[in-house]
């Protein structure tokens, strides 16, 4: 063969090799996303950037440095403030005393507890949205919105619900180690309270509104008086209900406490102040040990009725009840 016959050869070769490579980059081109195609990358970023968190109404992946929180519980409100937690928004107009700053109107409003003003939650973006109590029917909406969680509470377990609910919070913002030391320090502060309750008579939980009374025993809202403080019951199986058991001033007579805690639910909403004194203040009432000796205690109407499953609450109260024993002879 003639060195003319060989010439071609490799040139037919290498042109081979270009048209293989050419094939091949444009398959990997195919397979790979452009810069205008999504990825799998932000899905998984933002997924390990989560945490699952159990809660009153299921479980739900919330952000692990939540910055705009929308809160329409008073309860967590409370326990967020104790853990040194801010917020960003808040629903309602009525808080007591010791949440009076989120009154300011830097903390935007979002409707009532009862009622969210969804379009002005839509306008916010919060990445995270605290229900419970009062708004925790609302909370299959509030969820569509953003990452939502429910604080539950039980009347059964009180105290170990308000401990659970603060480590429940304290959880989602990285405050373990204050939520340690406020719950520390209630346990202390209740079992001391227990030791002077116990051997000083028995009392009687009344809630007055409108004119009416209701009574409270252990495993109703009102219950940490006696499941938790120790205070022990003139009334035993009272309905546990959330309304309580309509009474009399004859029935207080009879069981005739040697306590009386008093909730004045009119004033805690804002409406008439003080007329559950004017309600016991009665011919029947009067007969008994409790108001003979001046031990009826007029509970702070809206730490107990708007708050009273806050951590910092149920210390304001434990406060009072412990003071009330201390001044009586």
């Amino acid at each position: 063969m003639s060195s003319s016959d060989r010439r071609p050869f490799p040139l037919f070769a290498l042109l081979s090799v270009i048209v293989v490579l050419a094939v091949l980059w444009v398959g990997v081109r195919f397979q790979r996303p452009t810069s205008a195609e999504p990825s799998a990358a932000p899905a998984s970023q933002a997924a390990a950037e989560g945490r699952t968190v159990t809660h009153g109404q299921g479980t739900t992946v919330v952000p692990l440095k939540p910055q705009r929180v929308v809160v329409f519980d008073l309860v967590a409100l409370d326990i967020l403030n104790a853990l040194e937690v801010d917020v960003y928004a808040v629903a309602g107009n009525m808080f007591p005393q010791h949440l009076a700053k989120f009154g300011d109107a830097k903390y935007p409003r979002m409707g009532t507890l009862f009622e969210p003003d969804y379009e002005a939650l839509q306008a916010a973006k919060p990445d995270l949205i605290i229900t419970g109590g009062r708004s925790s029917a609302k909370y299959p909406n509030l969820s569509r919105i953003a990452p939502t969680v429910d604080v539950p509470m039980s009347g059964k377990d009180y105290l170990a619900s308000v401990i659970a609910n603060t480590e429940l919070l304290a959880g989602i913002f990285g405050k373990e180690e204050k939520a340690r030391e406020l719950t520390e320090a209630l346990r202390k502060s209740v079992a001391e309270l227990q030791q002077v309750t116990a051997a000083r008579g028995k009392g009687l939980v009344v809630l007055v509104t409108g004119g009416r009374m209701s009574a409270y025993g252990p495993g109703s809202r009102f219950g940490v008086i006696h499941g938790d403080f120790g205070v022990p019951e003139a009334a035993e199986g009272l309905n546990i209900s959330l309304h309580g058991e309509s009474i009399s001033a004859e029935f207080i007579r009879e069981k005739n406490p040697d306590w009386l805690f008093v909730i004045d639910r009119d004033a805690a909403t804002g409406q008439k102040e003080g007329n559950a004194r004017q309600v016991l203040d009665n011919e029947l009432v009067r007969q008994t040990t409790a108001w003979r000796k001046g031990q009826v205690v007029y509970l702070d109407p809206a730490t107990i009725y708007l708050t009273g499953g806050g951590i910092h609450s149920v210390k304001l109260l434990r406060d009072q009840v412990a003071s009330a024993y201390a001044q009586a002879p």
